[in-house]
């Protein structure tokens, strides 16, 4: 194994969309439960991660929705933005990785997200190569995912292991062949044998 796919929510940054549905609620605190199932779960948040709906497209639905307040699709793409922050441990571990693998970012995001967060988080930046969900049309919970990365790269499934948050992820794509290890914190990657026990880079 010499490649990492690391996710990027709640591996790199931690997700909360909690401010966005409160921003966005017309009633504040008591609607922001009906923003979440809307617009942060759910058809239509899969869809734009699948690249099925543009960010226009979705910040138009959801500023013409009874349920929001009456703002310009700009404040409705900062609210959606703005729900990042850095990841205990993120920076140090993704380096401790650097020294010994490959990194390429592997991601269920849409563009709005993503744009975003190379935008602001530099250490993405740093990546060899990037499978996005809306670029290429699968969720990591299916294993057409991992098989589009083996396919486009045409490497071996031995060669990869998956860094994510999710066990729905790492199942899909350990059934592929690839590795995959459920991620809980940095503390606990530093420490497994990604790190302690890492290889040359090749």
């Amino acid at each position: 194994m010499e490649i990492i796919l690391l996710d990027i929510g709640n591996v790199i940054v931690s997700v909360d969309f909690e401010p966005f549905c409160r921003a966005v609620a017309r009633d504040g605190d008591a609607g922001a439960g009906v923003i979440r199932s809307r617009y942060c779960e759910g058809e239509l948040k899969d869809r734009l991660d699948r690249g099925q709906v543009s960010p226009d497209d979705f910040l138009r639905v959801l500023a013409a929705d009874h349920a929001t307040v009456d703002r310009p699709s700009s404040f409705f793409r900062m609210a959606w933005q703005e729900i990042f922050s850095p990841l205990e441990g993120s920076f140090e571990g993704i380096r401790c990785l650097r020294e010994g693998y490959r990194l390429w970012i592997m991601s269920d995001t849409d563009p709005l997200h993503f744009d975003y967060l190379i935008d602001n988080y530099p250490v993405m930046r740093d990546a060899e190569r990037f499978f996005l969900s809306y670029e290429h049309g699968f969720l990591k919970s299916e294993q057409e995912a991992f098989l589009h990365v083996l396919e486009c790269s045409g490497l071996e499934p031995d060669r990869f292991t998956l860094l994510d948050d999710r066990q729905l992820n790492v199942d899909a794509c350990r059934k592929t062949g690839m590795g995959g290890m459920l991620f809980t914190s940095w503390h606990e990657v530093v420490d497994s044998p990604l790190c302690s026990g890492r290889r040359a880079r090749p």
